[in-house]
């Protein structure tokens, strides 16, 4: 299993400027590999294939569950199938979550952020993406 402890955190979300190359851009800074959004800031997430997204692994958005109305997870440059424990944990929660395409996670995302809807995004890093 791999090391899902974050090794980067930024105190603010922010808009994702670029994806791509292993990485995301925002807050004028770029950072290597997946991450974490949520009210709380932005975190590595030691995360890298679609199959490694479990519940533990969202721990830090299941901790801010009641800031939060929306959940997107980017699985990658493809879509893939979630737990359902993961689904259910959350909504229990009453949060809604969404699994697609890193790059539809990451404009949903943005569009909902711009609206300052509560929302909180996993996304996979994706080589290809702008």
């Amino acid at each position: 299993m791999p090391d899902e402890t974050p090794k980067g955190h930024y105190p603010y979300q922010a808009p994702i400027d670029a994806y791509g190359n292993g990485g995301f851009r925002f807050a004028g800074m770029s950072h290597k590999g997946s991450l974490v959004c949520t009210p709380g800031g932005m975190d590595a997430w030691r995360i890298s294939a679609a199959s490694e997204i479990t519940l533990a692994s969202l721990r830090l958005v299941l901790d801010v569950a009641d800031r939060i109305d929306v959940l997107l997870i980017g699985t990658g440059a493809d879509i893939a199938p979630l737990d359902r424990s993961i689904k259910a944990a959350f909504a229990e929660r009453r949060v809604i979550v969404e699994a697609v395409p890193t790059r539809s996670a990451v404009s949903t995302y943005n569009i909902l952020l711009g609206e300052q809807r509560a929302v909180a995004a996993a996304l996979l890093a994706v080589e290809r993406g702008r």
